[in-house]
């Protein structure tokens, strides 16, 4: 399993150098990716989230799984395209998680944004080898109702259960999601959200190309936001219950204690549970970088274990 944050930034505004916030993580994104090139896995079951780029408010499934086509969207720079979706594996997940009770929503044509393209680029790195296939999972981490921590982490056991008994050769997990940061609310029910975005999340898909369009000024405006910090101190407590394979005081925390802690944006570890859950051993914490808010009002780090 790869454990791995996201950011716009990371394609939108690359640092200039190693040296530069954000060059470290960068840097050891690049070490994972040559493990994984080492480890040769035959296909990647992605697991992140969407940002208002195939899901939104007029219909919002807590999970979705892509069982035969996808398109990376291409949001802030990141690929655009058909991608390749190793579809036996992602049918022999669908069945297991089916007998566990999980009626995941289906897409035989799913289109995927930065959540899940950019750590699926990230741990494949060099641009000229071929694309691997991949089974990818889009978990609701934007607005309420979210699937709870528990069922995330009942989930991933499912997963991970359904992946050792599919016969697919080597399957790397990816699990991709920031970890604390503060960002706008995204909640129709929230009376400060503008009645302009409440619109757009609701009524997105009628034009979903313009949405984004107007959307990534406002996401790139973030740079250097001192209201959109992070909390470092957080982040590496979860992370060590990671690797002490302790979760119960991460789900113990509820939606409130982990937003009051991890932000709205925190609510994306639920990517990072259930891919820990799948993988059912401690990972090892191999690097964290928190970008200082000042340049980005973003932290970004990344976990990887091999065994």
């Amino acid at each position: 399993m790869v454990g791995m944050s996201h950011s716009p930034f990371a394609t939108m505004l690359p640092p200039p150098s190693a040296a530069a916030p954000g060059g470290r993580f960068l840097a050891d994104a690049s070490r994972v990716a040559a493990a994984v090139g080492a480890l040769a896995p035959d296909a990647l079951v992605v697991i992140g989230p969407d940002h208002f780029h195939a899901n939104f408010y007029d219909v919002m499934p807590p999970f979705v799984l892509g069982v035969a086509e996808a398109e990376a969207f291409g949001d802030f720079g990141s690929r655009r395209g058909p991608l390749p979706v190793a579809s036996a594996l992602a049918w022999s997940i669908h069945d297991g998680l089916a007998r566990d009770g999980f009626d995941v929503a289906l897409s035989y044509a799913l289109t995927v944004d930065h959540g899940i393209v950019q750590s699926y680029d990230m741990v494949r790195g060099r641009a000229d080898i071929p694309l691997v296939p991949l089974v990818p999972l889009v978990v609701n981490t934007a607005a309420p109702p979210l699937p709870s921590m528990p069922r995330c982490v009942a989930l991933g056991r499912s997963l991970g259960a359904a992946i050792r008994v599919a016969g697919a050769g080597r399957v790397l997990i990816v699990a991709s999601g920031g970890l604390s940061h503060w960002l706008p609310s995204n909640d129709p029910r929230d009376e400060s959200v503008p009645a302009e975005r409440r619109a757009a999340v609701i009524h997105g898909r009628r034009d979903v190309r313009a949405f984004s369009a107007a959307r990534e000024p406002a996401v790139r405006s973030l740079a250097g936001n001192p209201d959109a910090p992070v909390n470092a101190a957080w982040d590496s407590w979860f992370l060590k219950q990671l690797v002490t394979a302790d979760l119960d005081p991460v789900t113990d925390l509820g939606d409130e204690g982990l937003e009051e802690r991890a932000g709205s944006g925190g609510h994306e570890i639920r990517t990072w549970l259930i891919g820990f859950a799948a993988a059912a051993r401690p990972l090892v914490w191999t690097s964290y970088e928190p970008v200082p808010e000042w340049v980005t009002g973003m932290g970004i780090g990344t976990t990887f274990e091999v065994a």
